[in-house]
């Protein structure tokens, strides 16, 4: 599938007259020779996987195809070296946003829209790893939404496949909506192709180095709001929408959480920007609402280098980049449901604290909250944050100052895109860093999508025992 994607490139650089259709096509024949050779050696050998495969398969997936999409941004006109092109194919699979690339606006047509291809398939592939594969796997808390009737490890596949096939056509039709709209904006369609592809992904790869404040329209900054929000919902409920019943969306609490705080985080910024910083109104509600989004969807589009406005909105910035969306939808970070949880077992632990001989139980969406779940979401933050923090450390032992190191570490654990400061901030990239840093950072962006443990479970020895 991804050496089939890099025909997209290849047609629209050959309609350009660009040279690097050919190291396109190159990548692909060579993509299309390995993964077919795989294919056809694992014919008829069943689609049931016990727990270790599955675990092996996923960090196998997420690891090895960024090399292959490396290929074509390796060997292009840009001149990246491996660790660049990996870095940058990772970003994108991974739907984190970083990027090295400097002078994207005189970028060949062809590498702009494979980095949005790369997001866009990054985007479904998480859909459907965070509805069919991580509940199986009991990762951070996931099982609490487990299908009833897809409770084993043998029928993640054909779950897989049933909900990819589904949520695709949706996928697609979110696209196609949002590239209409860009268009009525008045974007070309070249531009309005990527974003689209980007957005709803909430990956936040551009076309422009000055991302979406390239385009200074009002209308498409809405336009992208409304998309990275939608983008941040589970897409398993629009299809319970579809299906008649409107209100599911708004019925589910991980989605009500999510808006109330978006909510709550657009008119505190646009206050303090009035008040503090002597924006309009209007103005205050454009750049605030929008980059406040773009942060904690994870997308990390900027309309302006928000990094400047002072250090509570860098404060802000910082610890709101690691809250993300709705699990389930193509957002990252530690995601609502993790905190609900939290949040919901500290009022029951404290309740009954005060009171020892009642009766607590902590409820998600009208069901009580398994052992099993809060344990797994305690450990989940507790590692989260211990990685960060070892990731930072160790980022900022390859000579970075610790303002890079902290938020390279978060926007890549986070998946989020931009840092903070000058120079990875949202008017810089991460171009500068040392390849050191890059690998770790790449390393940071896998280990984050798959929900850390997916990861770490490989290198326990127990795991492989039995």
């Amino acid at each position: 599938m991804l050496s089939l994607g890099m025909a997209v490139p290849v047609t629209v650089d050959l309609l350009a007259g660009n040279p690097d259709w050919g190291v396109f096509f190159l990548s692909l024949l060579l993509t299309l020779t390995v993964g077919g050779m795989l294919a056809l050696a694992n014919r008829d050998t069943g689609n049931a996987l016990n727990l270790r495969q599955a675990f092996l398969l996923t960090s196998l997936a997420w690891s090895v195809l960024p090399a292959f999409a490396a290929l074509p941004l390796a060997f292009s006109d840009l001149g990246l070296s491996f660790t660049d092109a990996y870095f940058e194919a990772m970003s994108g699979l991974t739907t984190t946003g970083s990027t090295i690339i400097n002078g994207l606006d005189n970028a060949p047509p062809g590498i702009l829209i494979w980095r949005a291809l790369l997001q866009w398939f990054g985007g479904i592939g998480i859909i459907v790893m965070a509805v069919a594969v991580l509940p199986m796997l009991q990762v951070g808390g996931m099982q609490v939404f487990k299908g009833e009737s897809f409770d084993s490890v043998e029928k993640i596949l054909p779950r897989a496949g049933q909900i990819s096939g589904v949520i695709s056509g949706l996928y697609i039709a979110f696209t196609a909506l949002c590239i209409l709209l860009y268009l009525l904006a008045g974007m070309s369609i070249f531009d309005a192709s990527a974003h689209a592809m980007t957005v709803i992904a909430t990956g936040g790869f551009s076309t422009s180095d000055g991302s979406i404040g390239h385009f200074d329209s009002f209308s498409i900054d809405m336009i992208t709001v409304a998309f990275m929000i939608i983008g941040s919902v589970p897409f398993i409920l629009f299809l319970q929408v579809l299906r008649g019943r409107p209100l599911a969306v708004w019925k589910d609490e991980q989605v009500r959480g999510f808006l109330k705080l978006a909510g709550l985080l657009c008119v505190s910024v646009t206050l303090w920007l009035v008040i503090w910083k002597d924006f309009t109104p209007v103005e205050a509600f454009r750049y605030g609402t929008f980059n406040i989004i773009s942060v904690l969807t994870g997308t990390g589009y900027a309309t302006t280098d928000y990094s400047q406005w002072g250090s509570f909105s860098a404060t802000l910035f910082f610890m709101v980049m690691f809250i993300g969306g709705c699990a389930g939808s193509t957002s990252c970070g530690i995601k609502i449901f993790r905190f609900q949880v939290l949040l919901k077992s500290m009022r029951s632990w404290t309740n009954h604290i005060t009171q020892p001989n009642g009766i607590f139980v902590p409820k998600y969406n009208g069901r009580p909250i398994p052992a099993d779940v809060k344990s797994s979401v305690m450990a989940f933050m507790t590692l989260f944050m211990a990685i960060f923090l070892l990731l930072a450390m160790a980022i900022a032992g390859t000579g970075e100052d610790w303002i890079t190191s902290f938020s390279s570490a978060g926007s890549a654990l986070a998946n989020v895109g931009p840092g903070l400061g000058e120079k990875v901030g949202p008017s810089g990239n991460f171009s500068g860093l040392t390849d050191t840093a890059k690998w770790l950072m790449s390393v940071g962006m896998l280990v984050g999508r798959l929900e850390i443990f997916s990861v770490l479970v490989l290198f326990s020895p127990a795991f492989w025992r039995g």
